[in-house]
């Protein structure tokens, strides 16, 4: 029995894994070697910064002789400056990040004292430390969350070569003797401290900003997005890729969307620092989102048409469609109400966005006592256009509405003669326009990309490819 239930178990694990990798993420996002490069100059300023404010510890010993022991101790360490001049990153499959540095050097001071029962002697000394290399392995992963995290998983430091000098009122031969001293101390001090600095600067500021990237945004009173990993960060030779979720949610209810991703083939380019791939599949999700809560039914009333616009909703306007109209509701004001028969659908190709959705339009007589009157309703085909663009770390967007096509489904005032039909097209079409200004105005809304706190977007690029739409920006770290 034991036997078979760790047969079930393995074949549950095999078969969870295998559904995990065959799900494609709705958004990705790709650090290129020039992102990772501009992160690796960031860091290396913060070490800069920080590795000076290493403490070291005093160093003291005893030097026995002939004539009786001689006591030293080397005191008040500071470290002036500690520089990088020269590191690397280099993404790493299965790991995430090697960071080298090679050729740093340091330059040290202190005070010294020595004792003796026959003289004694302090001073200052300065120390400069050359040729140190640190190599450090970060491995990238994600929380419970769906947030990435990051570790220090190896780290070494060696240093090539330390110099000494001491000042004091003896001969310089003399103080000699505790160059190899001193130099091997610090040099032992120096290579555990460094490593312990890199991890605690690892933990205390590499890892609290990564967990500033977004998992979630509430985009309104309806929907949100998740932006959860999917995994941990995928690292190649060359970029360093983040596969999201990528997909609207509703706040009321929370359930999957009764489709798939489709794959996201990113196209190699490496001339922005971060490139964000956003799948068809997310804006789907809203779709299916905002029609399953509603939110995609809107109301024209005559106050919303443009006044431009040669409409008038009023039954005195369509007493020419169908006469039986101002016979029932003389005079009266009309609201339409316009509701898709199924979630929109958008479809990205380079040679554009476009939708093809079914509505239907309910026209209503609005009666004295604010009450509905049914009058007809109507199936209405059209293809729309759409534009998107990124402002202000949104991506917003807007649409046009192509040519209506309309067929009577049911009415309450009488039948519609094909003349008429055409005469209601060009009506409908005008009252398309205040639909467009509607929706144009929730799309100027837009939704947020998924960034980490205080990074400035630069250089943008805007691409379409089968089924995404590729972003590529550079990025600038406001400190």
């Amino acid at each position: 029995m034991a036997g078979g239930n760790t047969l079930w178990t393995a074949l549950l694990v095999s078969l969870s894994l295998m559904l995990g990798e065959g799900t494609n993420p709705g958004f990705v996002g790709r650090i290129t070697g020039k992102g990772l490069d501009y992160a690796r100059r960031e860091g290396i300023k913060v070490l800069q910064r920080e590795l000076p404010k290493i403490s070291l510890p005093s160093v003291s010993g005893v030097n026995p002789s002939f004539w009786g022991d001689l006591r030293y101790r080397f005191w008040s360490l500071n470290i002036h400056s500690f520089r990088l001049p020269s590191s690397t990153i280099t993404p790493i499959s299965g790991v995430g990040l090697q960071v080298s540095i090679t050729n740093a050097y340091a330059e040290l001071s202190g005070e010294w004292q020595w004792k003796h029962w026959l003289a004694q002697d302090e001073g200052l000394f300065h120390l400069t430390i050359e040729g140190i290399s640190i190599p450090v392995s970060l491995k990238l992963g994600s929380n419970y969350a769906g947030k990435p995290t990051v570790t220090t998983s190896a780290c070494r430091t060696h240093i090539s070569n330390v110099r000494v000098r001491v000042s004091g009122t003896w001969t310089s031969w003399f103080y000699n003797l505790f160059d190899e001293k001193i130099g091997s101390a610090i040099r032992r001090s120096l290579v555990d401290k460094v490593c312990q600095e890199v991890s605690h600067i690892v933990s205390t500021k590499l890892q609290p900003y990564l967990q500033t990237l977004p998992v979630t945004a509430n985009i309104d009173m309806v929907s949100g997005i998740d932006y959860s990993l999917m995994g941990p960060p995928v690292a190649t030779r060359n970029y360093l890729d983040l596969n999201l979720k990528g997909e609207f949610f509703s706040l009321a209810h929370r359930s999957a969307a009764p489709f798939s991703p489709p794959a996201l083939p990113f196209p190699v380019d490496h001339d922005r620092m971060l490139y964000f791939g956003i799948s068809s599949y997310l804006f789907n999700t809203a779709g299916y989102v905002y029609y399953q809560a509603g939110a995609l039914t809107f109301d024209i009333t005559d106050d919303m048409i443009p006044e431009f616009s040669e409409l008038w909703l009023s039954t005195s306007s369509f007493v020419s469609l169908v006469p039986q109209i101002e016979e029932l509701y003389p005079g009266m004001l009309m609201k339409l109400v316009v509701s898709p028969s199924s979630p929109p659908s958008l479809a990205i190709a380079p040679e554009g966005l476009s939708l093809a959705p079914r509505v239907g339009v309910q026209a209503f007589a609005i009666l004295p006592n604010s009450s509905l009157a049914p009058l007809f309703v109507l199936d209405v085909s059209t293809t729309i256009s759409a534009t998107a663009a990124v402002e202000s770390h949104k991506v917003v967007g807007s649409l046009k509405i192509g040519r209506l096509e309309l067929s009577l489904k049911h009415s309450d005032v009488g039948l519609f003669s094909e003349a008429w039909m055409e005469e209601m097209e060009e009506k409908m079409n005008l009252a398309a326009d205040a639909l467009r200004l509607q929706m144009n105005e929730r799309l100027a809304q837009g939704f947020p990309l998924p960034l980490p706190d205080d990074l400035q977007l630069s250089n943008l690029v805007f691409r379409l490819h089968e089924n995404f739409l590729l972003i590529g920006v550079d990025t600038r770290y406001i400190w």
